[in-house]
């Protein structure tokens, strides 16, 4: 069985939080790793609501730095150092070091751990990689630098011991070629594939603030789910020099469900509602009319893939 990956929508707000829905914060667990997306205003407390220890986040990813999306930074790093923390923090979003330097400055003490600051720089960027996933960022559409996430789980094989019986393979050996991809026995070459099956891995998108980026998109085409901007159900548009254009860096509803079913995604998830929309069903209407599989989630509602 696949290592369960556990979503945890804390936030669902958008730039003006409500008493329904706070500030854009999503937290994936993955076995022992905890990383968050967004840190906007008050997720400390919706990770105390969600019973999440904020020790066991390790990574965190800021799609831009507007303040619904990080403001929470400032006093969960307080609250790390108050607690004793010694494991490093990794912190990785458009011009973090610049930010994050600030951040850290605002502490008379400095902090008692050491933070890893990454910068992205660049579209389809590597960010982190480890033996069971990686994350990429995307560049997408807001009016700051801004990009989104992708969480891609490797691939992984698993060996049919009846078949790597009968080539000869046991021990060390059926490490070496789950390692290599292949391995000679008595002159003969053995193939991973002859003696395993691949499970593919799973592959999950967050798009932070954005308009239809073709983009994130193209990294979303087949995703198992897409974690989509969804501010707005109308067309916002203004008149600047005889040309239209958005007056608001948000895609619609309707344009972000025609795009996910266009590049095959197999479920998406709306957030970063507005304020106006009291419930959800005006939003799940408007899109199911164009993508069957998507879901606007309540804050501290769970997702397990």
């Amino acid at each position: 069985m696949p290592e369960p990956i556990e979503i945890t929508f804390l936030g669902t707000g958008s730039s003006i939080p409500s008493v329904e829905r706070s500030h854009p914060a999503i937290l994936l667990k993955y076995g022992p790793d905890y990383i968050l997306f967004d840190c906007g205003e008050g997720t400390q407390v919706q990770m105390e609501k969600a019973k999440i220890s904020p020790m066991k986040v390790d990574k965190i990813f800021i799609t831009h730095w507007h303040a619904d999306h990080f403001a929470g930074l400032l006093p969960l790093i307080e609250t790390l150092h108050l607690s004793k923390r010694k494991e490093p923090l990794t912190i990785v979003g458009p011009d973090a070091s610049r930010f994050m330097d600030s951040i850290i400055e605002l502490s008379y003490w400095g902090i008692g751990f050491e933070t890893k600051i990454k910068d992205c720089t660049k579209n389809n960027q590597l960010v982190f990689s480890n033996d069971k996933y990686e994350i990429t960022a995307v560049k997408t559409r807001h009016n700051v630098p801004s990009f989104g996430f992708v969480f891609k789980e490797k691939d992984h094989w698993n060996i049919d011991m009846k078949k790597a019986n009968r080539f000869g393979l046991s021990g060390v050996n059926v490490k070496k070629i789950k390692e290599k991809g292949k391995i000679t026995i008595k002159g003969k070459t053995v193939l991973l594939k002859d003696v395993a099956s691949m499970t593919k891995g799973r592959k999950i998108i967050y798009s932070g603030d954005t308009l239809i980026s073709k983009n994130l998109f193209e990294a979303s085409r087949d995703a198992d789910l897409l974690i989509h901007d969804g501010t707005f159900l109308e067309k916002i548009h203004r008149k600047i020099n005889k040309n239209f254009v958005k007056s608001r860096s948000h895609a619609t509803v309707e344009e972000v469900a025609v795009m996910a079913k266009k590049y095959n995604v197999k479920k998406l998830v709306l957030v970063h509602l507005s304020r106006r929309y009291k419930t959800n069903t005006q939003i799940l209407r408007e899109a199911k009319k164009y993508f069957k599989n998507v879901k606007v989630p309540k804050d501290i509602e769970k997702i397990i893939l």
